[in-house]
């Protein structure tokens, strides 16, 4: 009888233990979503501050390589001497990639702002890590065959016959390689926007 009252006493012990453990847990379980809540609102306000230094920097590259031309002081009764952008094709490439990266960037700022709002939105947050993906393998692209062709205008290429021009066309030439490097930092803050969603989404 004593010890059926003892197991009985015991049982009602561990209930009570169980009972007021519980509120604690569920009070731990709560400050630990907050703080990943408040981790991914972080993560998803720098995202949006990347966006728009992309943009600025994809919008550089285009207008600064858009408006790049020289037209040098000496010229004869027939010839003269212009260098511009759309002279080359692969320049032309890079204004219209530079231009739909900064369009791509201007239509995904909204969704990182919904990222913003609602932090645990996988949605949004999966459908810009794919689009990321894809712009920075087409603006790598473009920055990649426009620093070719700025290589070829600083030295030339002598087995080919190949002049370097720029020690004529200078100011052409600081122009083209402004717009490569805002090209460059364009694709680097794009590969980081990339790992900052999948980031984002590991920690869901």
């Amino acid at each position: 009888m004593s010890e059926s009252v003892t197991i009985e006493m015991a049982h009602a012990e561990t209930s009570r233990e169980a009972k007021g453990k519980a509120p604690l847990l569920a009070a731990a379980m709560k400050t630990v979503e907050h703080e990943k809540r408040g981790k991914n609102k972080g993560i998803a306000i720098f995202d949006f501050v990347l966006r728009v230094a992309a943009l600025v920097a994809a919008l550089a590259a285009a207008a600064t390589m858009g408006t790049a031309e020289e037209t040098l002081p000496f010229f004869t009764q027939f010839f003269q001497f212009q260098a511009s952008y759309d002279d080359i094709d692969t320049f032309q490439f890079f204004v219209v990639a530079m231009a739909i990266a900064s369009g791509y960037l201007v239509l995904s700022i909204p969704f990182s702002i919904v990222c913003i709002v609602r932090p645990h939105a996988i949605g949004s947050r999966m459908l810009l890590i794919i689009l990321d993906t894809v712009m920075v393998a087409f603006t790598t692209a473009a920055a990649s065959s426009a620093a070719a062709m700025v290589y070829l205008a600083h030295n030339g290429n002598p087995s080919a016959n190949w002049l370097a021009i720029c020690q004529q066309y200078t100011d052409f030439c600081q122009k083209v390689s402004g717009a490569v490097v805002a090209s460059f930092i364009t694709v680097a803050i794009l590969v980081f926007l990339v790992v900052l969603s999948a980031v984002a989404l590991r920690k869901r």
